[in-house]
């Protein structure tokens, strides 16, 4: 019953807005009392046949009165606009450094997928005390991600990203839920979120055995569905070199200028047209149907890891020996989406 009335807050995020749900509900009850006291005194002072005084107010009093009560009004409402706005913004940026975790939503499930490989379905692994980072997107139709002891919230949309990041401050499991009515089996898409200690949850992340990381994913796919045909040093293709671009800002051949994020390796990938390099032809094909949501979050990974550590060439900071793209030997026959390198086996799917 105790956890009815007063939730469970697990990140630092609920603490907020905690008091802020707190101070409405006070100030709520404070006016609902306030009126109803002014009801219940009038009702009996001025009830029928009472001797009570009905004369007009003075009007100096009464001007008074609404000045004062409407500037107050003014004041709580400014206040009140100015916590909740700037808690709101707050919960909007991230903190630089934080862990990030993509997640993919489906009919009916949640798809998780960390930084050094490991996947989840309907689960999600977490340390505590460290920003976490959700990068999320979806297969077919709006999800909602909530998880209420972290007072989190936010929409899942398919064909863009949408992120969200969160704190959680005690070890435990909490619920994971959709909150957006997504067809037959809403009731049921709802997994759950384990915080553990910052020591277990290296523990956990070593023992898994698919912990090879999205950037060297990544690399696998550059290679296997034909992008270093044309992106890796050398190419006989002239397209835009991927090193050190994540990040940047890039002129568009209509004039505009473009931050290259997540977003914008997603809609390069599945809408080339759109938003075309300047001095680069249109000739780059669109891979949508081809790759899957899980492919293209790990090709966006290797992009972003490009920017290598010191002494190692940029291109081969995340790709495995033997994988590293190089000059193609003509033409490569995997530029044709879905086709891949002679000899490479078919990337999968997500999971």
């Amino acid at each position: 019953m105790s956890a009815f009335f007063v939730p469970v807050s697990a990140s630092t995020q609920a603490a907020t807005t905690d008091r802020l749900f707190l101070l409405l509900l006070v100030l709520s009850g404070v006016i609902l009392l306030l009126v109803f006291s002014l009801v219940a005194v009038f009702a009996v002072r001025y009830r029928r046949g009472s001797s009570a005084p009905r004369g007009a107010m003075p009007a100096i009093l009464s001007r008074e009165f609404e000045i004062g009560w409407t500037a107050a009004t003014l004041f709580v409402f400014l206040f009140l606009f100015w916590w909740a706005s700037s808690a709101q913004v707050a919960a909007l940026i991230p903190p630089a450094g934080a862990l990030e975790i993509h997640v993919v939503a489906k009919q009916w499930m949640w798809k998780t997928q960390h930084p050094e490989g490991p996947r989840e379905i309907n689960e999600l692994h977490v340390p505590a005390d460290t920003p976490v980072r959700l990068l999320m997107t979806s297969e077919d139709v709006i999800h909602s991600f909530f998880v209420p002891a972290f007072r989190i919230k936010k929409d899942v949309l398919p064909g863009r990203y949408t992120e969200t990041w969160f704190q959680a401050t005690k070890p435990g499991v909490y619920h994971l839920l959709c909150a957006e009515y997504c067809g037959t089996d809403h009731a049921r898409m709802e997994g759950r979120v384990v915080v553990m200690p910052a020591q277990d949850y290296a523990r956990w992340l070593g023992a898994r055995p698919e912990a090879d990381g999205l950037a060297r994913e990544g690399a696998r796919l550059f290679v296997s569905r034909g992008c270093a045909g044309c992106h890796a040093p050398g190419s006989r293709v002239r397209a835009p070199r991927l090193a050190g671009l994540f990040g940047s800002t890039v002129p568009l051949s209509d004039g505009r200028r473009a931050v290259v994020d997540e977003a914008y390796i997603r809609d390069s990938i599945l809408q080339p047209e759109r938003d075309i390099a300047a001095g680069y032809d249109p000739i780059m094909p669109s891979f949508r149907g081809v790759l899957g949501d899980g492919e293209i979050v790990a090709l966006t990974a290797y992009i972003r890891s490009l920017a290598a550590p010191e002494g190692r060439p940029a291109a081969e900071a995340a790709a495995p020996p033997g994988l590293a793209p190089g000059p193609p030997e003509g033409r490569s026959p995997a530029m044709e989406p879905g086709r891949a390198l002679e000899g490479t086996p078919p990337a999968g799917g997500s999971p």
